[in-house]
């Protein structure tokens, strides 16, 4: 396992030729970046600003690949009634898309049908798969990055398959 820094996660971006799509099963998330962002937003400090200027490393690398005409896609299942992280994930989902990525969103009572890897990954290009791993509490733990063509393939397989019955941002509402 590894621990990509923010040069280690452009550098797969910038290699990246046609597609990045990232599929995220996780309710809750606690990394260790965004504790103080949502103690704000639970305050009711936050707001759109906010959340674009936190991850305004994150939004200017999407813009700058999404420029270059790669497609950038991201699927969130989740459970409902949402947690109150997916509530903040949600709220910060505009950010995202203005900066080019495509979200949607497939409740979990949907994809019990779906094969499914068992770690959150990005599948960049149908062939590299960087798996990020967390503890059971929701805390980064690290990456691991495999190029195995049957690894690949399942994955992009399974982001596929989600996508096609996930719901886009625009329509999805909380429960």
């Amino acid at each position: 396992m590894e621990s990509l820094d923010a040069e280690g996660w452009a550098r797969l971006f910038r290699a990246c030729q046609h597609s990045a799509s990232h599929l995220e099963m996780r309710d809750q998330y606690a990394v260790q970046e965004e504790l103080a962002d949502i103690e704000k937003w639970r305050a009711g400090q936050w707001g759109p600003e906010q959340d674009a200027e936190s991850k305004a490393g994150w939004l200017e690398l999407m813009r700058a690949t999404a420029a270059r005409g790669v497609r950038l896609r991201r699927a969130r299942i989740v459970s409902e009634p949402v947690t109150e992280y997916i509530r903040f994930e949600h709220e910060g989902t505009p950010q995202n898309i203005a900066a080019g990525e495509d979200v949607r969103w497939l409740p979990r009572t949907r994809a019990s049908g779906l094969a499914l890897p068992g770690n959150d990954c990005w599948v960049f290009d149908g062939t590299t798969v960087l798996f990020n791993h967390f503890t059971g509490d929701g805390g980064w733990i690290g990456n691991e990055l495999t190029t195995d063509p049957s690894i690949a393939a399942l994955c992009t397989e399974a982001f596929e398959a989600v996508w096609k019955l996930a719901i886009p941002h625009a329509a999805y509402q909380l429960i």
